[in-house]
């Protein structure tokens, strides 16, 4: 393989595949277009107007490169801007927008960031607000149009003739070597670290699971993107979309991903599981309003699913009745999602078996996979080839990345697309690279010869009081295929035995209580009411004959409030910060161990 730049996207793109709609979002209320060609105009200028302001590689280090930061939604101008510092050797540092003012202000300082690009008003406040505190930034500009403040168009109108043939001759001078982007880690425990990324490391990722799931260049095709473009997994994929000729739809807001795929009819999105859970429970509780014959065929047709196996026939009869369900019934949910969907790829967390049975079976292809940021980050996926999906497992590693298990099941990778290193930390590239093999702390272990499974964090086994370890995903991720559990995270370290705050779905919890006449105030009241304690303790018991003794929930403590980015217990991508969440429900969990 050939390595290129990751902006090599443009050129490529406009000699085999030059489109109309490469890039688009609502504007107004109506969806804009860039072709290929406008996409390409802009980039230079922006590029051009960036050096105007003297903004450069400087040299090939890390530390000397101009830093460009970002703190945006999804939308057109998050990928101009990428491309318009990588042409002139520029590092883009993503902040997420839920970012709190106190990271924000340790990153900027950190990264020593020159430009910050936000999107709207909210956003530009909360950047003026740190950057008095940065001595390195020079300016702010916004996406959107706000009185007052400089809109990024007054940096492409720097453009001229003779910037733009300065963009060419630096733009050919750009190694593959030279980092592309320095992503700072979401910070689960302590101080975010910059995980420093190339343009080889990136791209080979990119080439590697193109031919691997595999994306074939498809023109003709498009997505809805949605997940943030700051983590790499969705910055990645942009990237094998850019070079497959795949155009790019960006989604309004998480809100309106349900009219956005309607409205586009995609041929297929990346998410993370907790969004599948959501859409999942939305469909669940449309099915618990319908009455009679319908009520009885939607619930047939979900038992039907979940007993689906993709690697296993279910034999004539179960075939059969799978064909009717999908007809009556699975039809409406891929309308639902434009009716259009090849593939739904899912990442970031454990996916629940059963949901990915549900879908499958439905004819709503959900591929899991998985990879850290370190990795750029796609270590391995289910494929969309016969027989290489396997439901519970993140699918075979793919080509170009090697992987070895370590006598405790941690998972081991090396190839070109690990990390350059952690941003002037070699203390913790020491400790996280080791001759060339990157040490992701994910514990896994090889199915079949082929399947990796990811069984636990090696930094979230936890060992009892007993001395006893026990791993909580596997437990959690049992428990929430119940209607009745939103969240759950488990407990247990050097006490007598595991625990578990439970946050209900109070969507199925009210329909119940419905049902056993029960009156519904408040979900504070809800929890403590006796008969809804004792459904969860049945349910719990129900569960807990998956594992053996020392694995067990004992206690468990009801929580009226759903866990979310906003409230701080999870990250951006939506992933637990168990050390948050232990801080946060302490006077909880003494509860339990009381």
């Amino acid at each position: 393989m050939t390595i290129k730049r990751l902006f090599d996207c443009l050129e490529h793109q406009l000699n085999r595949f030059p489109k109309s709609d490469m890039l688009a979002a609502k504007e107004n209320g109506q969806w804009t277009t860039y072709s290929t060609e406008r996409v390409v105009d802009i980039v230079n200028k922006f590029s051009a107007g960036l050096i105007e302001l003297g903004v450069s590689a400087r040299d090939i280090t890390p530390e000397s490169s101009d830093k460009i930061a970002i703190i945006s939604n999804n939308r057109p101008e998050w990928i101009f801007t990428d491309l318009a510092a990588q042409q002139i050797g520029a590092i883009l540092v993503p902040v997420y927008p839920t970012t709190s003012p106190l990271e924000l202000e340790f990153i900027l300082n950190d990264a020593a960031v020159q430009y910050l690009f936000v999107s709207n008003a909210e956003l530009l406040e909360k950047a003026k607000a740190v950057a008095a505190k940065v001595p390195s930034i020079k300016a702010i500009y916004t996406f959107d149009k706000i009185e007052g403040a400089k809109h990024w168009s007054e940096v492409t109108a720097l453009a001229n003739d003779a910037l733009l043939q300065k963009v060419n001759e630096v733009k050919a001078t750009i190694p593959v070597s030279h980092l592309a982007t320095i992503i700072y880690t979401s910070g689960t425990t302590g101080t975010p670290k910059g995980v420093m990324l190339s343009h080889r490391n990136i791209y080979s990722n990119v080439q590697f699971s193109k031919e691997s799931f595999p994306f074939n260049d498809a023109p003709d095709s498009k997505v809805l993107s949605f997940l943030p473009l700051n983590h790499i997994f969705e910055k990645t994929v942009t990237y094998i979309y850019l070079y497959s000729g795949i155009s790019i739809y960006y989604a309004e807001s998480l809100e309106t991903i349900g009219d956005n795929l309607r409205e586009i009819k995609p041929d297929g999105f990346t998410t993370v599981p907790r969004l599948l859970e959501k859409v999942f429970e939305r469909i669940m509780s449309k099915g618990n309003e319908l009455t009679g014959l319908k009520r009885k065929l939607f619930f047939w047709a979900v038992d039907l699913a979940e007993k689906y196996d993709n690697l296993k026939s279910g034999g004539l009869w179960y075939n059969i009745q799978l064909a009717i369900a999908n007809k009556l019934i699975f039809s409406k949910w891929r309308e639902a999602l434009g009716g259009n969907v090849s593939f739904i790829v899912t990442g970031g967390a454990a996916c629940q078996v059963k949901l990915l049975r549900i879908f499958n079976a439905a004819k709503i292809p959900v591929f899991e996979g998985y990879g850290p940021t370190e990795n750029s980050p796609v270590i391995s996926v289910n494929r969309q080839a016969k027989g290489l999906t396997k439901f519970g497992t993140v699918g075979p590693v793919i080509n170009g990345v090697k992987l070895k298990l370590e006598e405790d099941g941690e998972i081991c990778v090396a190839g070109p697309s690990v990390m350059e290193g952690y941003y002037k930390r070699p203390d913790l590239t020491a400790e996280a690279v080791i001759d060339g093999w990157l040490h992701t702390g994910d514990i896994g272990i090889l199915e079949d010869g082929k399947f990796l499974k990811i069984t636990d964090r090696k930094k979230e086994l936890f060992k009892t009081s007993g001395g006893k370890y026990v791993a909580p995903q596997p437990i959690e991720n049992k428990l929430k295929e119940s209607p009745f559990i939103e969240q759950i995270m488990v407990v247990g370290s050097e006490r007598k035995f595991v625990g578990a705050l439970i946050v209900p779905s109070f969507l199925t919890l009210k329909e119940w209580m419905k049902e056993k006449g029960i009156t519904y105030t408040t979900n504070e009241d809800a929890i403590h009411h006796p008969r809804v304690l004792e459904l969860y303790r049945e349910l719990v018991e129900s569960y807990n004959t998956f594992f053996n003794h020392v694995e067990q929930i004992k206690k468990f403590e009801l929580l009226p409030q759903e866990w979310t980015i906003d409230t701080g217990e999870m990250t951006p991508k939506m992933s637990l910060k168990r050390k948050v969440v232990m801080e946060k429900f302490k006077s909880a969990i003494e509860r339990i161990y009381a």
